[in-house]
């Protein structure tokens, strides 16, 4: 039951970066210029390695590929991410509300990274398939 609940989970997880970097990708002029009105450097870039930095660890997390370290990279992603995109961002009331749930969010997913980093993927992720099958895994992948 654990291990099903830890699919269910990465795959929930995932599902936000994986539809966020595929957002990014498909119309990375408007990603491109949101961050350009954060004020980042060379926004075009930041656009599309943002967008296949979320594809590629969503497919990881999804996949429970290096599980552990999958996780804490992206909760310190989300951590910096709505630093930067949410904190006291707003303007009119509707607005600043609208970022601080959008802030609460990122940190609550940010907690469910850290969890799935404490617990490992569970038997259902390649990290259990590889280990059983004896393939060499990174070392912050065992244990998962």
């Amino acid at each position: 039951m654990i291990d099903a609940g830890l699919l269910v989970a990465r795959a929930m997880i995932a599902l936000m970066f994986l539809s966020s970097g595929y957002g990014a990708l498909v119309n990375v002029t408007g990603t491109s210029a949101y961050f350009e009105g954060l004020g980042m450097p060379v926004p075009m870039l930041v656009a599309i390695g943002t967008g296949l930095f979320e594809v590629a660890m969503g497919a990881l997390l999804v996949a429970g590929y290096l599980t552990r370290p999958v996780s804490l990279v992206l909760a310190a992603f989300c951590l910096f991410a709505t630093y930067i995109g949410h904190y006291g961002q707003g303007g009119d009331t509707a607005a600043a509300f609208m970022h601080q749930q959008m802030l609460l969010k990122d940190i609550a997913v940010a907690g469910g990274l850290i969890a799935l980093a404490l617990l490992g993927g569970g038997r259902l992720s390649v990290d259990q398939v590889m280990a059983r099958r004896g393939a060499p895994t990174p070392p912050a992948a065992q244990n998962a």
